[in-house]
């Protein structure tokens, strides 16, 4: 039967140069047996001795690693600082745009049901293909050394911006963007939708008379609420004031679509007609409910969130 030396070797070995492999070999072998028969000496059985020699020395990966002076990392200390900040540059203002873009494209094409969802996932399509082509490169950057040439770093170069910013750009970008698809899809629904009046004309999702009063009304909050998210990263953290407009945008959105969904004011009574679905059992009044909950959920999670935020920074 091979001892656990021999089997330690075979699974050390490979991985190492093969110009030092014999090399490598002699040593190692000989530098356990000189351990196991210093803990033999001392009154340990051999099988013992060797297989604690053995674990002590630790993964024959690793162990290879440090012998072929391999690195044992993705992305090591020398070029981690700059993959990380080319990251999160990309990250910040890529996947937003591009999401926005393909988005506004779904809605153009006649779409804009399918327009939202468009956008969010070639946001998360474009945010993945930026981690992994940065990473592919600055990972074979440093197998090769290749020197970066970056300049020295000064004090010259510490951000201007305050240290205790809570709101990211990443965020108010990802929220922008949002919203602006939501504004954008209030009137292409109008014009645009998933369900055929069956005369090859297309039939509003939402009730073709909100557009007198409420319709024109949520566009104005959302386009205020876009107003509000530039000046909340401009201040930078969240304050009492800027809680008390978050409330009061959230609310200006929320009342009104919550009310009209439970009065059944929201939804174009054409859909409801057109789709055999909405007309079956409690569909239509379980559609309302969950739109409603969620509504609420959202609108109470973000005032709570901002709270909190704003209560920490006072702290």
């Amino acid at each position: 039967m091979t001892s656990l030396t021999d089997r330690y070797l075979a699974a050390t070995l490979p991985a190492v140069p093969v110009a030092r492999r014999a090399e490598i070999a002699t040593e190692l072998r000989a530098s356990i047996d000189d351990m196991v028969e210093a803990r033999t000496a001392g009154g340990q059985d051999t099988t013992t001795a060797e297989r604690e020699v053995l674990t002590e020395l630790g993964d024959p990966a690793q162990l290879a690693a440090r012998y072929a002076d391999r690195r044992l990392h993705l992305i090591g200390p020398t070029y981690f600082l700059a993959w990380e900040r080319l990251l999160k540059r990309l990250l910040s203002f890529l996947p937003a745009t591009v999401g926005v873009i393909m988005g506004a494209l779904e809605a153009v094409d006649g779409n804009p049901g399918g327009a939202i969802g468009e956008g969010i996932v070639a946001a998360l399509m474009v945010a993945l293909h930026i981690c992994f082509w940065v990473t592919l490169v600055f990972a074979v950057l440093e197998r090769l050394n290749v020197p970066l040439d970056l300049p020295e770093w000064t004090v010259d170069r510490l951000p201007e911006e305050r240290v205790d910013r809570q709101i990211p750009l990443t965020d108010t970008g990802a929220s922008i963007g949002w919203l602006v698809l939501v504004i954008a899809y209030l009137p292409w629904q109008h014009y645009r939708s998933f369900v055929s009046d069956g005369a090859g004309g297309d039939v509003p999702i939402l009730d073709p008379t909100l557009w007198s009063f409420w319709l024109p009304f949520l566009i104005a909050v959302l386009v205020a609420t876009i107003g509000f998210e530039v000046v909340k990263y401009r201040v930078g953290r969240w304050t009492w004031p800027l809680v008390a407009v978050n409330v009061v945008l959230n609310l200006a959105f929320a009342v009104p679509v919550i009310w009209l969904l439970l009065t059944d004011r929201l939804f174009n009574p054409d859909v409801v007609q057109h789709v055999a679905w909405f007309s079956e059992g409690d569909n239509l009044d379980t559609v309302n409910a969950v739109v409603v909950a969620g509504t609420v959920l959202i609108v109470l999670w973000d005032v709570v969130d901002s709270v909190v935020k704003a209560y920490r920074h006072r702290r």
